[in-house]
């Protein structure tokens, strides 16, 4: 745990960034109180900086205050998943476009070696690393769009994305073997600057993942109502 106690200088964003990093590691899960007095005395700090954080990651939807109980790590219902999801197609569609037309050789470079250690044709069964290299794809993609704004939004409908699924699939929605394939093809299509079939492709990805999102949601239904 880093401890902040001799740092002065813009408490409030450090401790912000810490907080999120661990929600975003999944050290907090969805649900998790947020324990200030403990974690403020490992950051080495006075609550004062870290309840400035804690409101930033409210209004960031990450974090929601319930009364007089504290402060807890965001749940999103499915539904509301889906809708983020939805977001994710059309913004992301756009960023891969974008990301075809301006990138460089360089980062060429770097795309192609994203999902490297990973064999589409066995079974992939290392969830974590699966999860880590996936978000780390999509947040290059955004990088590579190089729009600030764009990536600003992303950014947190990213971070829910991917830290707020179920814990045993470490926030992956479908199997890793179902989306290597549609990761390297995204990959493909913006090394070659074909900005239409990255942006298709990049919708695609994401509409599978909201028709698994609503099947479940489907199922859901259909176990309630046979057990009413």
């Amino acid at each position: 745990m880093v401890n902040l106690g001799a740092e002065h200088e813009n408490l409030d964003q450090k401790a912000y960034l810490i907080l999120k990093k661990m929600i975003i590691d999944r050290k907090f899960l969805p649900g998790d109180k947020i324990p200030q007095e403990k974690l403020a005395r490992e950051l080495g700090i006075s609550r004062t900086p870290l309840v400035s954080a804690i409101k930033y990651l409210e209004h960031e939807k990450l974090v929601e205050a319930k009364p007089r109980r504290g402060y807890f790590v965001r749940f999103f219902s499915m539904r509301e998943m889906v809708s983020i999801f939805e977001l994710r197609e059309v913004l992301e569609g756009l960023a891969a476009r974008r990301a075809a037309r301006h990138i460089s050789d360089s980062q060429i470079d770097r795309l192609n070696k994203f999902f490297q250690q990973f064999d589409p044709s066995s079974d992939i069964s290392d969830y974590k690393a699966y999860s880590i290299e996936d978000r780390s794809f999509h947040n290059f993609v955004v990088d590579v769009a190089a729009k600030e704004f764009l990536k600003s939004i992303l950014q947190t409908y990213n971070i829910i994305s991917f830290s707020y699924q179920v814990v045993s699939s470490e926030g992956l929605v479908r199997p890793p073997n179902e989306t290597i394939h549609e990761h390297l093809s995204v990959i493909r299509a913006i090394s070659e600057k074909d900005s239409d079939a990255a942006e298709d492709l990049m919708r695609l990805h994401f509409r599978k993942t909201i028709a698994t999102l609503k099947k479940d949601i489907e199922n859901q239904q259909d176990d309630v109502r046979m057990s009413a």
